[in-house]
């Protein structure tokens, strides 16, 4: 089958490590042990080498393993890199291209898919250094299996245990070999973040939008086989791998960039939070004055409608999806602009919930159909647009898969 390298990091969720090794070999893998220094502390690597039957590396300095650069012969050879337990320290040291030892070195090496299963004290997980650490890492690919909730053995309750070794391995099979989607082959345009408007030369009208929601979706949509179009306004977030970033700055480029585009694909998601008015911009920076400031603002164009109104949508071709965020009468407001845009679904969320919606990781919404309003509940973004694309994939039935490439 695979081979996989199992890094293996200094934390008491060591001692998991050698039941997902056992795991992963009775799906039919080939496993090689990674330990760090950290890790050994906790499991002897004789113990890995009697389960993986394999040397288990321990030292990038280890004599003789220079003569064929070891780490970099491992890093093209396994078909995946798997890290369970995955410490604070180390997901630091990833997401920094820090490398000091053999693990951290076969991170940097490998171009095969990198699963990390963290685990590590509550406190340190809800740390914003390892949250910005973890969604760093995740624009670029990586894959993170969520730690459990529960007893942890420093004797705290909450989030932050190693995912048990049966879910480890189902995540890795997962990746490894996906189910099939109805996405597989289909071309998807996502657009996300805020659009900015500009007043003069150094000023401008924005919103609060990171561009979070719609890069998760459109690394989930990647991640079933799609062929992604990612229309991206103005973020500090970096954007997922697979994707075709076309990076705008205004409704207006925005507007532009959708509509060049979104007869050629199958789907299209509106998770853009487009300014709806704009303003013409003055040549020069307008000078302060004592006196209040004027500014004659214009509506945009109608992105969602636009697209909702393409010849093509009279046989349900794109398949249309638009985001509603509002701070009252959510889901009423959904349905409304569900009918006058014309789309297939409406994403409503509630923005003026501290927890979900701008500049979070979480998010909880409404999915808002023709005749269903299916709420999920709070969680990551990652896993919303999960929840999203299962609703989307049936609308594709209408339309024969394309056939597979040769």
């Amino acid at each position: 089958m695979s081979l996989i390298a199992l890094g293996v990091t200094g934390g008491i969720g060591a001692y998991k490590a050698v039941e997902i090794a056992r795991r992963l070999q009775k799906q039919g893998h080939d496993v090689v042990a990674v330990m760090t220094d950290a890790a050994q502390r906790f499991v002897t690597p004789l113990t890995f080498e009697a389960i993986t039957r394999r040397q288990v590396v321990t030292d990038l300095w280890t004599p003789g393993t220079n003569a064929d650069i070891e780490h970099i012969a491992l890093a093209s050879q396994i078909d995946l890199l798997l890290v369970a337990p995955c410490t604070a320290n180390t997901l630091g040291k990833f997401a920094h291209g820090l490398a000091d030892d053999f693990l951290s070195s076969l991170y940097l090496a490998t171009t095969a898919p990198v699963v990390l299963a963290p685990a590590m004290n509550t406190n340190m997980f809800a740390h914003p250094a390892v949250a910005a650490n973890l969604q760093a890492l995740q624009a670029r690919g990586v894959r993170i299996v969520e730690p459990g909730s529960g007893y942890l053995a420093c004797g705290w309750i909450g989030k932050g245990r190693l995912a048990e070794p049966e879910d480890v391995v189902a995540f890795v099979q997962q990746v490894l070999a996906p189910a099939p989607s109805a996405l597989r082959g289909r071309t998807v345009l996502v657009t996300a973040g805020p659009t900015y408007e500009n007043i003069d030369p150094v000023r401008y009208i924005g919103n609060r939008s990171s561009g979070r929601m719609g890069f998760a979706l459109a690394a989930e949509a990647a991640r079933r086989g799609a062929r992604v179009t990612l229309v991206a306004g103005p973020t500090t977030v970096a954007p997922p791998a697979g994707a075709d970033v076309v990076r705008v700055r205004s409704a207006s480029d925005m507007h532009a960039a959708v509509m060049a585009r979104a007869a050629e694909h199958d789907v299209v998601i509106m998770a853009a939070a487009v300014a709806d008015y704009t303003l013409d911009q003055a040549p020069q920076k307008i000078a302060k004055s004592e006196g209040p400031l004027v500014l004659t603002l214009s509506r945009t164009r109608d992105i969602l409608a636009d697209v909702g109104a393409l010849p093509s949508r009279a046989d349900g071709r794109p398949v249309l999806v638009g985001f509603a965020a509002e701070t009252h009468d959510v889901v009423a407001h959904a349905r409304e602009k569900l009918a006058r845009k014309r789309a297939d679904l409406i994403v409503a969320n509630d923005v003026a919930r501290a927890d979900a919606g701008f500049e979070v990781e979480t998010n909880a919404v409404t999915l808002v159909s023709a005749d269903t309003a299916e709420e999920v509940g709070l969680q990551s973004k990652e896993g919303v647009a999960a929840r999203i694309l299962d609703r989307v994939e049936p609308l594709l039935s209408k339309w024969p898969a394309p056939a597979p490439a040769r």
